[in-house]
């Protein structure tokens, strides 16, 4: 089959309405709005290539501008989604794109226009196309194997037209977008081709990326607090593990809720959820950096220290059970204080697992319980005989 213009807008056709559908069917599962916007990008240009095509066989349903046109359209739609991908703003300005292609709408269907109107076309297209490749540069975070191939893609696409802009006002040059004759238009007929197969397999696959990682994230995070689950917590725990020494010791602290149910009990589970969220809220600010928490069920967490004292954990257990104390007291009025009691271990060598270092941390808050609650109880093994303290 010889790659004849007329051959080519076919292939295009095909390939950018099989496109669109898939990143149709893609929005119809996760609903991602750049999938939609990506997806009528690709429809407008099956369109407007069909437009052509009729235009090609003697059937002129619409202006030869306007239907060039659609692609600048379905550029500018290619922008809005690479923007929502990002999660980036674009100025109102960008919207004066479509003014400036209406106003190119009322210049005559002229031979003469014809290179003027292909260049303003091509340097309106490759505006469009280098402000979404500069959109998905790696602002201090790495991207995906497919962010960063349509970043390319859309970069050479971007050069590609801007080399077309320019040659289409050469001297000589032959243009004559009626018929698709002319070196220029062949090569773009082909350019856009293969374009459409890699702007489309990159946006599929950066999406693609982008969801497992949500998934992952959603899946290692406790729904209720966003704090890891225990299963994820078993996960990091080794590499702070690792960091551990007699110089650097670390440390865990196991956090229970005291009298929780009676807060469940007079005000129903959705109080005690909000409870829940607020503890998890307080923990989350008083975290080092570097350190893990994480929510193991029920009204029970646990927080993983590196480089921890003594001093240290009971400093930072001392702020959680006042912080705690006093905003339950002033959101539930129980016949016993809602307070935390909490069991710390310090190690100074790795411990052999982290269930056997939450055993040892149950012992330390089963301690606590029993000396009156509200309190926290320190286990330090970095000593040459163990020692517990015990703070009220």
């Amino acid at each position: 089959m010889a790659l004849d213009p007329i051959t080519m807008l076919t292939i295009t056709i095909a390939l950018a309405a099989a496109a669109a559908l898939y990143l149709a069917v893609e929005w119809r599962n996760v609903r991602e709005s750049s999938l939609l916007f990506w997806a009528t990008g690709f429809a407008i240009i099956s369109v407007g290539s069909t437009l052509a095509l009729l235009r090609s066989s003697g059937i002129l349903l619409i202006g030869i501008w306007f239907a060039n046109g659609m692609l600048v359209t379905a550029h500018w739609m290619f922008l809005l989604g690479v923007a929502r991908f990002t999660e980036a703003k674009l100025s109102r300005g960008w919207y004066l794109i479509f003014v400036v292609w209406l106003a190119m709408l009322l210049l005559p269907e002229e031979a003469w226009w014809s290179k003027v109107m292909l260049a303003s076309n091509s340097l309106l297209i490759t505006i469009l196309v280098l402000r979404a490749s500069f959109l998905l540069r790696p602002h201090g975070r790495s991207l995906s194997v497919g962010a960063v191939q349509l970043r390319f893609v859309l970069l050479i696409h971007g050069l590609f037209y801007f080399s077309k802009a320019v040659t289409a006002v050469v001297p000589g040059t032959l243009i004559d977008l009626a018929a698709f004759r002319g070196e220029i238009i062949q090569i773009s007929l082909v350019e856009g081709a293969m374009a459409i197969m890699l702007i489309a397999l990159s946006m599929t696959g950066s999406e693609r990326y982008r969801r497992e990682k949500r998934i992952a994230r959603l899946a290692a995070r406790d729904p209720l607090t966003a704090l890891y689950n225990r299963r994820a917590l078993e996960v990091r725990a080794p590499r702070l593990f690792e960091d551990v020494s007699p110089e650097r010791p670390g440390a865990l602290l196991l956090i229970d809720i005291d009298n929780f149910k009676p807060v469940n009990d007079l005000y129903g589970h959705t109080a005690g959820d909000r409870l829940l969220v607020v503890l998890s809220e307080m923990i989350r600010s008083v975290l080092p950096e570097g350190s893990l928490a994480a929510r193991l069920g029920g009204d029970e967490f646990v927080i993983l220290l590196g480089h921890a004292s003594s001093e240290k954990v009971v400093e930072l257990g001392g702020i959680l059970r006042e912080q705690f104390h006093k905003a339950a007291s002033q959101a539930f009025d129980t016949p016993q204080p809602v307070t935390l009691s909490i069991g710390a271990n310090l190690f100074g060598h790795r411990p052999a697992s982290l269930a056997a270092l939450i055993e040892q941390g149950d012992a330390a808050l089963y301690e606590s319980k029993r000396g009156g609650r509200n309190s926290i109880r320190l286990v330090d093994r970095t000593a040459t005989n163990v020692e517990s303290l015990g703070t009220p």
